[in-house]
């Protein structure tokens, strides 16, 4: 594991060094007026051996300078690991299965799930308050991980809510724990479809089959972590859907592939880019105590686009 010799934050995840935070943190920490301006990341395998894992937590936990971290990729396997390290966890940590804030106070370890919250930030960001009450569109989450079971979430608590949201994942295992967590959280039963696409093309027809105005998401992390897409390129998108990489960086398969369509389909086709910025200012937030204003975020996100 990587240290610093004063403060820092930390950055889990698989290649934090090509992130754009790492650019960015420097500013934020100047306009927020933090007690240290580095992000020091830790590269983690994907699915890595649990007791890495717990070597990590015990990291924050143990040393006296880091201040606490922002989980990406890993935040359900964190979880499984070691949510028994923690001290604290709030209530969508434990029925998500997540961590994606650990921050401390005092002697206490903390985690959080903050994905719930910001998806529905950055959802709100580019789409209509009356969209589906309007259109009766429906949502297609492509992924049934940490981000897909966010967006699931937060559909569910809206008030505007989508007449249909259909979860895709490669495995049944995967959609019996959002089903479990849906169940939990108490969603409503006909709100969720949980279908199990084995290959890219079996995602393809649930994608051709959704309504027009449909939001088509892509949570499965290909394009950033891996390459690749979730859907083929003979993908035929809804008309007039909207087509939202959560991923900003890496190959952004699912983007291209949205976007080769958007004359033709009248495509809006949205990159994680917000996402981003509202994923890290929380968890910013959280780790050094802060209370954020819509203002602030937008200071905040006008400073990392300087960097973009």
């Amino acid at each position: 594991m990587t240290t610093a010799p004063a403060d820092y934050m930390g950055f889990v995840g698989v290649t934090t060094g090509s992130s754009s935070i790492m650019k960015v943190f420097p500013l934020w920490a100047d306009i927020l007026g933090l007690p240290t301006r580095t992000l020091v990341g830790h590269d983690l395998p994907m699915d890595a051996d649990p007791s890495v894992y717990r070597a990590m937590v015990e990291q924050i936990r143990d040393d006296e300078h880091h201040r606490g971290a922002l989980v990406t990729t890993h935040k359900m396997n964190v979880f499984a690991a070691a949510s028994d390290l923690f001290d604290e966890l709030d209530p969508f940590a434990v029925s998500c299965s997540e961590i994606s804030s650990i921050s401390k106070r005092g002697d206490r370890l903390i985690g959080q799930a903050k994905d719930p919250i910001t998806v529905d930030l950055a959802l709100n960001d580019f789409l209509p308050a009356d969209h589906f009450a309007r259109t009766g569109a429906e949502v297609v989450i492509l992924g049934a991980g940490g981000s897909g079971t966010a967006l699931s979430w937060a559909l569910a608590e809206r008030a505007d809510a989508p007449s249909l949201v259909t979860v895709t994942a490669r495995s049944q295992d995967k959609l019996d724990h959002l089903r479990e967590v849906h169940r939990q959280h108490g969603t409503r039963e006909d709100l969720i479809r949980y279908v199990v696409t084995p290959t890219p093309a079996d995602a393809d027809a649930i994608v051709a089959a959704a309504p027009a105005g449909s939001v088509i998401a892509n949570a499965t992390g290909l394009g950033k972590d891996r390459p690749g897409s979730p859907l083929t390129d003979a993908v035929v998108f809804p008309e007039s859907s909207w087509a939202w990489e959560f991923n900003y960086r890496g190959s952004l398969e699912f983007m291209h592939q949205a976007l080769a369509q958007r004359d033709a389909r009248s495509l809006q086709v949205i990159d994680g880019w917000r996402y981003f910025i509202h994923g890290w200012s929380q968890v910013v937030a959280d780790v050094f105590g802060l209370t954020l204003t819509p203002e602030i975020v937008e200071e905040l996100a006008s400073a990392a686009e300087s960097v973009r």
